[in-house]
Protein backbone atom coordinates (compact mmCIF):
# COMPACT_ATOMS: atom_id res chain seq x y z
CA UNK A 1 0.00 0.00 0.00
CA UNK A 2 1.17 3.42 -0.61
CA UNK A 3 1.73 5.72 2.32
CA UNK A 4 -1.50 7.85 1.03
CA UNK A 5 -3.54 4.54 1.24
CA UNK A 6 -2.32 3.57 4.23
CA UNK A 7 -3.25 7.57 5.59
CA UNK A 8 -6.63 7.21 4.11
CA UNK A 9 -7.16 3.56 6.01
CA UNK A 10 -6.53 4.89 9.25
CA UNK A 11 -9.17 7.92 9.09
CA UNK A 12 -11.86 5.59 7.96
CA UNK A 13 -10.85 2.79 10.67
CA UNK A 14 -11.17 5.59 13.51
CA UNK A 15 -14.42 6.77 12.58
CA UNK A 16 -14.28 9.67 8.88
CA UNK A 17 -16.31 9.40 6.81
CA UNK A 18 -14.44 10.51 4.32
CA UNK A 19 -10.76 11.93 3.91
CA UNK A 20 -8.88 13.37 0.94
CA UNK A 21 -5.83 15.01 0.33
CA UNK A 22 -5.10 18.64 -0.88
CA UNK A 23 -1.95 19.96 -1.82
CA UNK A 24 -0.30 23.10 0.99
CA UNK A 25 -1.23 25.98 -1.97
CA UNK A 26 -2.16 29.67 -0.89
CA UNK A 27 -6.00 29.68 -0.78
CA UNK A 28 -7.78 30.98 -3.90
CA UNK A 29 -10.82 32.06 -1.71
CA UNK A 30 -8.55 34.70 0.39
CA UNK A 31 -9.23 37.61 -1.43
CA UNK A 32 -13.18 36.83 -1.15
CA UNK A 33 -12.96 36.08 2.64
CA UNK A 34 -11.48 39.50 2.61
CA UNK A 35 -13.62 41.67 1.12
CA UNK A 36 -16.48 39.65 3.14
CA UNK A 37 -14.49 40.65 6.13
CA UNK A 38 -14.54 44.45 4.77
CA UNK A 39 -18.06 44.45 4.39
CA UNK A 40 -18.49 43.35 8.17
CA UNK A 41 -20.68 40.61 7.18
CA UNK A 42 -18.75 38.86 10.20
CA UNK A 43 -20.91 40.73 12.44
CA UNK A 44 -19.21 40.28 16.14
CA UNK A 45 -16.81 37.30 15.33
CA UNK A 46 -13.35 39.27 15.83
CA UNK A 47 -11.82 35.98 15.67
CA UNK A 48 -11.71 35.64 12.24
CA UNK A 49 -10.41 39.09 11.66
CA UNK A 50 -7.11 38.55 13.99
CA UNK A 51 -4.30 37.04 12.06
CA UNK A 52 -5.95 37.12 8.90
CA UNK A 53 -3.02 36.90 6.99
CA UNK A 54 -2.13 33.07 8.35
CA UNK A 55 -5.63 32.22 6.55
CA UNK A 56 -3.91 32.82 2.89
CA UNK A 57 -1.15 30.21 2.98
CA UNK A 58 -1.26 27.32 4.93
CA UNK A 59 2.89 27.79 5.05
CA UNK A 60 2.55 30.67 7.83
CA UNK A 61 0.66 27.88 9.81
CA UNK A 62 2.95 25.10 9.29
CA UNK A 63 5.97 26.41 7.75
CA UNK A 64 6.94 23.84 4.83
CA UNK A 65 3.52 22.31 4.96
CA UNK A 66 3.39 20.41 1.38
CA UNK A 67 0.23 18.57 2.03
CA UNK A 68 -3.21 18.91 3.63
CA UNK A 69 -5.27 16.03 5.14
CA UNK A 70 -8.94 16.48 4.81
CA UNK A 71 -11.87 14.62 6.66
CA UNK A 72 -15.05 14.75 7.40
CA UNK A 73 -17.45 13.37 9.98
CA UNK A 74 -20.96 12.80 8.90
CA UNK A 75 -23.53 14.38 12.02
CA UNK A 76 -26.60 13.24 10.89
CA UNK A 77 -29.26 12.72 13.01
CA UNK A 78 -33.63 12.07 13.12
CA UNK A 79 -35.11 15.70 13.67
CA UNK A 80 -37.54 15.26 16.64
CA UNK A 81 -39.85 18.31 15.03
CA UNK A 82 -40.39 19.99 18.93
CA UNK A 83 -43.39 21.38 19.81
CA UNK A 84 -44.54 25.03 20.55
CA UNK A 85 -42.83 25.03 23.98
CA UNK A 86 -39.99 23.14 22.96
CA UNK A 87 -37.07 24.74 21.71
CA UNK A 88 -34.88 23.93 18.52
CA UNK A 89 -31.73 22.79 18.81
CA UNK A 90 -29.12 22.58 15.09
CA UNK A 91 -28.50 18.76 14.77
CA UNK A 92 -24.58 19.61 15.17
CA UNK A 93 -25.73 20.35 18.58
CA UNK A 94 -27.92 17.31 19.86
CA UNK A 95 -24.70 15.12 20.80
CA UNK A 96 -21.65 16.27 22.36
CA UNK A 97 -19.12 18.58 21.74
CA UNK A 98 -18.06 18.19 17.74
CA UNK A 99 -14.66 19.60 18.91
CA UNK A 100 -13.58 17.50 21.17
CA UNK A 101 -14.68 14.39 18.77
CA UNK A 102 -13.35 15.92 15.89
CA UNK A 103 -9.95 16.93 18.29
CA UNK A 104 -9.70 12.94 19.84
CA UNK A 105 -10.25 11.83 16.29
CA UNK A 106 -7.56 14.29 14.45
CA UNK A 107 -5.07 13.26 17.55
CA UNK A 108 -5.35 9.80 16.60
CA UNK A 109 -4.73 10.22 13.14
CA UNK A 110 -1.93 12.68 13.97
CA UNK A 111 -0.13 9.90 15.57
CA UNK A 112 -0.84 7.40 13.01
CA UNK A 113 0.62 9.35 10.52
CA UNK A 114 3.76 9.83 12.41
CA UNK A 115 4.04 6.18 12.92
CA UNK A 116 3.95 6.25 9.21
CA UNK A 117 6.13 8.78 8.52
CA UNK A 118 8.33 9.52 11.85
CA UNK A 119 10.07 12.81 10.49
CA UNK A 120 6.78 14.35 10.04
CA UNK A 121 5.98 17.59 11.16
CA UNK A 122 1.85 18.19 11.16
CA UNK A 123 -0.98 20.43 12.68
CA UNK A 124 -4.10 19.66 13.39
CA UNK A 125 -7.15 21.75 12.72
CA UNK A 126 -10.49 21.61 14.04
CA UNK A 127 -12.73 24.76 13.24
CA UNK A 128 -11.12 27.80 15.05
CA UNK A 129 -7.90 27.27 12.96
CA UNK A 130 -7.35 30.00 10.72
CA UNK A 131 -7.75 27.64 7.41
CA UNK A 132 -10.19 28.25 4.52
CA UNK A 133 -11.53 24.58 5.41
CA UNK A 134 -14.25 24.52 2.94
CA UNK A 135 -12.29 25.23 -0.04
CA UNK A 136 -9.39 22.56 1.62
CA UNK A 137 -12.09 19.97 1.47
CA UNK A 138 -13.10 21.37 -2.09
CA UNK A 139 -9.42 20.94 -3.07
CA UNK A 140 -9.16 17.67 -1.88
CA UNK A 141 -11.92 16.57 -3.89
CA UNK A 142 -14.62 15.77 -0.73
CA UNK A 143 -17.04 17.87 -2.27
CA UNK A 144 -18.21 21.43 -3.20
CA UNK A 145 -19.76 24.64 -1.71
CA UNK A 146 -23.06 25.03 -1.74
CA UNK A 147 -25.05 28.30 -2.53
CA UNK A 148 -25.76 28.59 1.27
CA UNK A 149 -21.66 28.26 1.75
CA UNK A 150 -21.43 24.70 3.38
CA UNK A 151 -19.78 21.70 1.58
CA UNK A 152 -21.82 19.22 0.04
CA UNK A 153 -21.34 15.62 -0.32
CA UNK A 154 -22.99 13.38 -3.20
CA UNK A 155 -23.52 10.58 -0.66
CA UNK A 156 -23.55 12.66 2.82
CA UNK A 157 -24.98 15.52 1.71
CA UNK A 158 -24.39 18.92 3.74
CA UNK A 159 -23.99 17.16 7.30
CA UNK A 160 -20.32 17.61 7.51
CA UNK A 161 -18.08 18.28 9.71
CA UNK A 162 -14.22 19.01 8.82
CA UNK A 163 -10.79 18.86 10.10
CA UNK A 164 -7.17 18.86 8.54
CA UNK A 165 -3.83 17.74 9.38
CA UNK A 166 -1.27 20.16 7.41
CA UNK A 167 1.85 18.04 6.72
CA UNK A 168 5.48 18.12 5.69
CA UNK A 169 5.20 15.25 3.70
CA UNK A 170 4.81 15.58 -0.02
CA UNK A 171 1.46 13.59 -0.71
CA UNK A 172 -0.14 12.36 -4.05
CA UNK A 173 -3.12 15.04 -3.80
CA UNK A 174 -6.89 13.53 -4.88
CA UNK A 175 -8.02 15.32 -7.71
CA UNK A 176 -10.55 18.70 -6.60
CA UNK A 177 -14.31 18.56 -6.61
CA UNK A 178 -14.74 21.19 -10.28
CA UNK A 179 -18.27 20.68 -10.54
CA UNK A 180 -20.98 22.94 -9.20
CA UNK A 181 -23.77 20.37 -8.45
CA UNK A 182 -26.06 22.70 -7.29
CA UNK A 183 -27.43 23.77 -11.05
CA UNK A 184 -30.45 25.98 -10.93
CA UNK A 185 -31.53 25.12 -7.55
CA UNK A 186 -31.89 27.86 -5.20
CA UNK A 187 -33.99 26.23 -2.52
CA UNK A 188 -31.86 26.99 0.49
CA UNK A 189 -31.27 30.55 -0.67
CA UNK A 190 -35.23 30.43 -0.39
CA UNK A 191 -35.75 28.88 2.79
CA UNK A 192 -33.56 31.22 5.34
CA UNK A 193 -35.96 32.92 7.86
CA UNK A 194 -33.77 36.01 7.58
CA UNK A 195 -32.76 36.36 4.19
CA UNK A 196 -29.20 35.45 5.13
CA UNK A 197 -27.83 34.13 2.45
CA UNK A 198 -28.12 37.44 0.24
CA UNK A 199 -26.85 35.79 -2.98
CA UNK A 200 -25.71 32.09 -4.23
CA UNK A 201 -22.18 31.58 -2.02
CA UNK A 202 -22.39 35.00 -0.05
CA UNK A 203 -23.44 35.10 3.62
CA UNK A 204 -24.44 38.37 5.51
CA UNK A 205 -23.29 36.29 9.17
CA UNK A 206 -25.37 39.28 11.08
CA UNK A 207 -28.71 37.88 10.01
CA UNK A 208 -27.88 34.36 10.26
CA UNK A 209 -29.88 32.64 12.78
CA UNK A 210 -26.97 30.42 13.42
CA UNK A 211 -24.54 33.53 14.39
CA UNK A 212 -27.49 35.42 16.20
CA UNK A 213 -28.53 32.04 18.34
CA UNK A 214 -24.44 31.57 19.20
CA UNK A 215 -21.96 34.23 18.29
CA UNK A 216 -23.88 37.52 19.04
CA UNK A 217 -23.06 38.20 22.84
CA UNK A 218 -25.37 41.20 23.05
CA UNK A 219 -29.14 41.58 22.27
CA UNK A 220 -30.56 40.32 19.43
CA UNK A 221 -32.08 42.84 17.07
CA UNK A 222 -35.50 43.36 17.76
CA UNK A 223 -36.75 43.40 13.97
CA UNK A 224 -35.13 39.82 13.15
CA UNK A 225 -36.82 38.14 16.74
CA UNK A 226 -39.78 37.35 15.09
CA UNK A 227 -38.19 35.64 12.62
CA UNK A 228 -36.28 33.01 14.65
CA UNK A 229 -39.24 30.93 16.06
CA UNK A 230 -38.52 28.65 18.73
CA UNK A 231 -34.74 28.04 17.23
CA UNK A 232 -32.72 28.21 20.61
CA UNK A 233 -29.23 27.36 18.89
CA UNK A 234 -27.93 27.44 15.80
CA UNK A 235 -30.83 26.62 12.53
CA UNK A 236 -30.49 23.86 9.75
CA UNK A 237 -33.29 25.26 7.82
CA UNK A 238 -31.04 25.97 4.52
CA UNK A 239 -29.41 22.15 5.03
CA UNK A 240 -33.46 20.60 5.35
CA UNK A 241 -34.47 22.06 2.20
CA UNK A 242 -31.14 20.65 0.06
CA UNK A 243 -32.11 17.79 -2.38
CA UNK A 244 -28.70 16.73 -2.16
CA UNK A 245 -29.89 16.21 2.10
CA UNK A 246 -32.34 13.17 0.57
CA UNK A 247 -28.71 10.70 0.37
CA UNK A 248 -28.27 11.83 4.12
CA UNK A 249 -27.27 8.83 6.19
CA UNK A 250 -27.30 8.19 9.88
CA UNK A 251 -23.97 9.48 12.10
CA UNK A 252 -22.10 6.12 12.79
CA UNK A 253 -20.00 8.18 15.62
CA UNK A 254 -22.13 7.19 19.24
CA UNK A 255 -21.18 10.74 20.14
CA UNK A 256 -23.19 12.74 18.05
CA UNK A 257 -26.53 10.78 19.16
CA UNK A 258 -29.12 13.11 20.29
CA UNK A 259 -28.63 13.50 24.07
CA UNK A 260 -32.38 13.46 25.82
CA UNK A 261 -31.96 16.83 27.79
CA UNK A 262 -30.85 18.53 24.63
CA UNK A 263 -32.81 17.01 21.76
CA UNK A 264 -36.78 18.94 22.88
CA UNK A 265 -35.53 21.25 26.07
CA UNK A 266 -38.56 22.86 27.07
CA UNK A 267 -38.63 26.62 27.07
CA UNK A 268 -39.75 26.72 30.55
CA UNK A 269 -37.81 24.66 32.42
CA UNK A 270 -34.57 25.91 30.57
CA UNK A 271 -35.69 29.73 32.05
CA UNK A 272 -35.92 28.48 35.47
CA UNK A 273 -31.93 27.26 34.97
CA UNK A 274 -29.42 28.92 37.11
CA UNK A 275 -25.61 29.32 35.93
CA UNK A 276 -24.92 25.94 37.99
CA UNK A 277 -27.46 23.88 36.37
CA UNK A 278 -26.76 25.33 32.84
CA UNK A 279 -23.34 24.00 33.29
CA UNK A 280 -23.98 20.33 34.60
CA UNK A 281 -27.04 20.05 32.20
CA UNK A 282 -25.15 21.06 29.14
CA UNK A 283 -21.57 19.61 29.95
CA UNK A 284 -20.15 18.66 26.98
CA UNK A 285 -22.29 20.29 24.57
CA UNK A 286 -21.61 22.34 22.19
CA UNK A 287 -24.50 24.66 23.58
CA UNK A 288 -22.66 26.00 26.78
CA UNK A 289 -20.72 28.35 23.90
CA UNK A 290 -24.00 30.57 24.04
CA UNK A 291 -23.09 30.70 28.14
CA UNK A 292 -26.51 30.71 30.20
CA UNK A 293 -27.13 34.44 29.72
CA UNK A 294 -27.23 33.94 25.97
CA UNK A 295 -29.38 30.79 25.94
CA UNK A 296 -31.75 32.62 27.89
CA UNK A 297 -31.68 35.73 25.88
CA UNK A 298 -32.67 32.95 22.76
CA UNK A 299 -35.27 31.24 25.20
CA UNK A 300 -37.21 34.22 25.99
CA UNK A 301 -37.28 34.98 22.34
CA UNK A 302 -38.27 31.66 21.36
CA UNK A 303 -41.36 32.46 24.50
CA UNK A 304 -42.29 35.46 22.79
CA UNK A 305 -42.84 34.00 19.71
CA UNK A 306 -44.70 31.44 21.04
CA UNK A 307 -47.25 34.01 22.47
CA UNK A 308 -48.51 31.41 24.86
CA UNK A 309 -49.96 33.41 27.67
CA UNK A 310 -48.74 30.09 30.11
CA UNK A 311 -45.46 31.65 30.24
CA UNK A 312 -45.55 34.85 31.71
CA UNK A 313 -45.20 33.95 35.50
CA UNK A 314 -41.85 32.64 34.48
CA UNK A 315 -41.03 35.32 31.70
CA UNK A 316 -42.13 37.86 35.08
CA UNK A 317 -39.64 36.51 36.85
CA UNK A 318 -36.79 36.52 34.48
CA UNK A 319 -37.41 40.30 34.48
CA UNK A 320 -35.55 40.20 37.96
CA UNK A 321 -33.19 37.83 36.09
CA UNK A 322 -29.57 39.28 37.71
CA UNK A 323 -28.37 39.44 33.40
CA UNK A 324 -29.55 42.66 31.88
CA UNK A 325 -29.56 41.06 28.50
CA UNK A 326 -32.37 38.27 30.05
CA UNK A 327 -34.61 40.75 31.08
CA UNK A 328 -34.28 42.52 28.14
CA UNK A 329 -35.35 39.68 26.46
CA UNK A 330 -37.90 38.89 28.69
CA UNK A 331 -39.83 42.21 29.06
CA UNK A 332 -39.53 41.83 25.17
CA UNK A 333 -41.71 38.55 24.93
CA UNK A 334 -43.84 39.52 27.83
CA UNK A 335 -45.06 42.39 25.26
CA UNK A 336 -45.51 39.95 22.52
CA UNK A 337 -47.78 38.16 24.81
CA UNK A 338 -49.57 40.80 25.50
CA UNK A 339 -50.11 42.39 22.17
CA UNK A 340 -51.43 39.04 21.23
CA UNK A 341 -54.06 38.77 24.15
CA UNK A 342 -55.09 42.75 23.77
CA UNK A 343 -55.66 41.58 19.69
CA UNK A 344 -57.57 38.84 20.37
CA UNK A 345 -59.97 40.46 22.79
CA UNK A 346 -60.86 42.60 19.87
Amino acid sequence: MTLEEQIKGKALALGFDLVGIAPAEPAASFASFERWLAEGRHGEMGYLARNVERRADPQRLLPGAKSIIVVACNHHTADPAPGGRQGKVARYALGDDYHEIMGRKLAALTEAVRALAPAAQAKACVDTAPVLERELAQRAGLGWVGKNTMLLNRRFGQWLLLGEILLDVPLRPDAPETRDRCGRCARCIAACPTRAIVAPRELDARRCISYLTIELKGPIPPELRPLIGNRIFGCDDCLEVCPWNRFAQQAREPGFSPRADVTTPELLDLLELDEEEFERRFARSPILRAKRRGLLRNVCVALGNARDPRAVPALTRALEDAEPLVREHASWALEQIKTEYHQALK
